[in-house]
Formats: C-alpha cells, structure tokens, sequence
C-alpha cells in the first residue's frame, strides 16, 4: 500500500498522551492510522470521501 504523509498539530497534553502509548509497543502513526481505519469502517463518513 501507498502511504502518503499528514502533519498535524495537537495540544501538547494529547501528544504527551501519544507518547505514553510508546511504553507498550504502540507507535502515535500506528494508533492513529487505527483510529481512522475503524472509523470510517462504520459507513458513517462515505458520503464525505
């Protein structure tokens, strides 16, 4: 698969909770290429893509 980069700014206390992830084997790219999967998984952003 094609990856294409996103940068994106966010509040220093989400990030500092991203990092915290780092302590069990999850990366900030993994957990939020995750969360975006599962949620336009739902159908509910089709009509947006």
């Amino acid at each position: 698969m094609k990856m294409s980069r996103l940068n994106i700014q966010l509040p220093i206390s989400l990030k500092a909770k991203l990092d915290a992830l780092r302590a069990h084997g999850t990366t900030s790219s993994g957990f939020i290429r995750s969360l975006l999967e599962r949620e336009f998984k739902t159908g509910r952003h089709k009509k947006h893509v």
